[in-house]
């Protein structure tokens, strides 16, 4: 068993015995400097003191070298004499502790200008930064506890974090906090600034949420939809596993994404999306992946997470089901809340479908590589990214959409999706056991009643495409593809971008026309037949021909002017719907009530976006 911070015996040790005290300070914020300070009390004088920068952080699975923010790097002993040290590689300090006596104070500061949810952010309204990215620590003290006292650089800036404070809140003044081990000081997040504040509660337990950034928000009606989402959630997995939950919310100009912790979760959304119904509904989603991850991945965690290695890759097959299936239930959260109906989260499930069926690396690597892979691919995109590989994020989550019909069907609608994540929520969860990728396909067998070997072996394992209407049909509905333009456009298998006052091709797809014939991407798109073409002419001009037509495509090769023939290929599926069968049975529409509490009305269209 992992100790953590949710186990009684990991309560925190009285403030006196406390042997690791770490300041963050902001006196100029307009340097974007952040001032850290580290003290560590009762070293061993017979060996030097190590100190590690860590590399990543958990959640975002790419080594994001965060050391080379730091600098000015010193340490002092008690009397503030330097003490003499020496770097050993790009993460990791050693301190001669015999200069240095019992105690010394490391001082460095953090360049902080990347708003992100994994880095860190200190401008003149506000500082914000989460632990990996900012702190050092000790391997033989990881397990300790360590105060941290946050200094705000104005008397009206504010302090939010999940951390649980040992000092009174007063505006502008330095408060102190306690984290129970480095590890949960990796996991609390830290916003101070100017802020919109709201405090609620949910199922008798104090929530807050925090907004720093200006737009067109309304922080009610973001709070109480985000009631409705906390209290679907926790009926699923039978409560709630903390005491205080922070969600911090950052606006910005065109951010977007968001970092699960365990007692809360960092958001970025831009400024002016909440009056659109279809950006809101994203930002919900946002909020329900990122809650839902406080259970799956932050508390239930495979083998390879069970312990944090922040030196190094920790390499995982089941990134589709940690962060796949959490997109799957992100938009199905909303449709159990009421916050969405029943076909706007079927167009949204068909939606997803299109942009899988848009790549053609679907066929070339498969879930369990693309997981394992997600250190050098996903984040380290190029412009062959979609040709050979698949999103674990939307590949995940459409497969476990089909995973969950299965089981569903397969046990005579007695089990679900949710019988899975209750029992691996019991069985390793709560007791914060890293599971196996056996143990993880055993439970969804279990659930189902029988094997699952089709999905698992060519679908999460393999690169088969997925036969979407053979999970479809039994629950009285069907995918319907077709192209989405009338007339269609014949397929070239370009995209197209405008960039610098020239159209740029961004994306050719293997083995379409435009690939066998010799067009790659970077090269600038000049005309089509003789006459020019801009981005938003060229579907309209090729609309004039017919597949197996050949047009010739002028283009900038390396500065070299080329004229290509291209022979025109069929139309490719574009728009995707889910709809009813013809004549759906009894058994069939129960099926669909029993999955979305309902039996959808009328076709809902979902249009991918579009390739020519």
């Amino acid at each position: 068993m992992t100790l953590t911070a949710d186990t009684p015996s990991a309560a925190a040790a009285p403030i006196s015995s406390i042997r690791q005290h770490y300041w963050v300070r902001m006196p100029e914020p307009a340097s974007h400097l952040f001032e850290i300070e580290l003290r560590f009390d009762d070293l061993n004088c017979d060996r030097p003191f190590t100190l590690k920068f860590p590399v990543w952080t958990p959640g975002s699975y790419l080594v994001r070298e965060y050391a080379r923010h730091l600098q000015e790097f010193a340490v002092f002993d008690r009397e503030d004499r330097l003490v003499p040290w020496h770097r050993i590689d790009k993460q990791t300090w050693e301190i001669d502790t015999r200069a240095a006596g019992d105690r010394i104070r490391v001082h460095y500061r953090l360049y902080a200008y990347d708003l992100t949810v994994r880095t860190n952010h200190l401008d003149t309204t506000h500082g914000f930064f989460t632990g990996a990215a900012t702190f050092m620590y000790a391997d033989e003290r990881r397990q300790e506890p360590i105060q941290l006292t946050v200094c705000p650089p104005q008397p009206n800036w504010q302090i939010a974090t999940a951390l649980d404070p040992v000092s009174s809140s007063v505006p502008g003044e330095p408060q102190t906090f306690v984290a129970r081990d480095f590890d949960w000081l990796v996991d609390s997040p830290v916003e101070v600034g100017l802020h919109q504040k709201q405090a609620f509660d949910v199922l008798d337990k104090p929530h807050e949420f925090v907004i720093w950034g200006h737009g067109n928000e309304q922080l009610e009606r973001i709070v109480a939809d985000t009631q409705k989402i906390i209290e679907i959630e926790a009926e699923l997995f039978g409560g709630l596993p903390y005491d205080r939950y922070v969600f911090l919310l950052h606006l910005s100009a065109s951010g977007g994404g968001g970092l699960e912790h365990k007692n809360s979760t960092v958001l970025n959304y831009p400024r002016f999306a909440f009056s659109n119904p279809e950006r809101y509904d994203r930002f919900l989603s946002l909020i329900a992946h990122e809650f839902f991850h406080l259970w799956n991945i932050k508390r239930l965690r495979p083998e390879a997470l069970e312990v944090f290695d922040y030196d190094r890759e920790s390499y995982l097959s089941c990134l589709w089901f940690c962060e796949g299936t959490t997109s799957y239930y992100d938009t199905l959260i909303l449709r159990r809340a009421g916050l969405i109906s029943i076909e706007t989260y079927l167009k949204l499930l068909s939606k997803r479908i299109g942009q899988l069926q848009a790549i053609p690396g679907r066929r070339i690597q498969s879930l369990v590589d693309s997981s394992f892979e997600t250190w050098i691919k996903l984040y380290r995109q190029t412009e062959n990214t979609s040709n050979s590989q698949v999103s674990y994020y939307l590949k995940g989550e459409v497969v476990t959409a089909l995973l969950d019909l299965a089981i569903r069907d397969r046990s005579g609608n007695d089990n679900s999706l949710d019988t899975v994540m209750r029992e691996l929520w019991q069985q390793f969860g709560q007791v914060e056991k890293g599971y196996s990728d056996r143990e993880l396909r055993e439970a969804f067998e279990r659930a189902a009643s029988t094997s699952l070997n089709d999905v698992f072996e060519n679908y999460i394992e393999g690169t088969v495409e997925l036969d979407y209407n053979y999970f479809l049909q039994p629950f009285g509905l069907q995918l319907d593809a077709k192209p989405g333009d009338k007339p269609p456009v014949p397929q070239v298998g370009l995209t197209l971008k405008a960039e610098s006052g020239t159209i740029k091709i961004s994306r050719v797809d293997m083995g379409s026309p435009a690939q066998t014939a010799g067009i790659w991407a970077g090269d600038e798109l000049l005309a089509l037949n003789g006459y020019k073409v801009t981005v938003e002419t060229w579907r309209d001009r090729l609309r004039d021909y017919q597949p197996g037509q050949t047009v010739t495509i002028s283009i900038f090769q390396r500065e070299e002017l080329k004229q290509v023939d291209v022979t025109l290929a069929d139309p490719v599926s574009e728009q995707y719907e889910i709809v009813p069968v013809s004549n759906p049975n009894a058994e069939q529409k129960q099926r669909c009530t029993d999955w979305l509490g309902g039996f959808p009305s009328v076709p809902q269209s979902s249009i991918v976006d579009e390739v020519g």
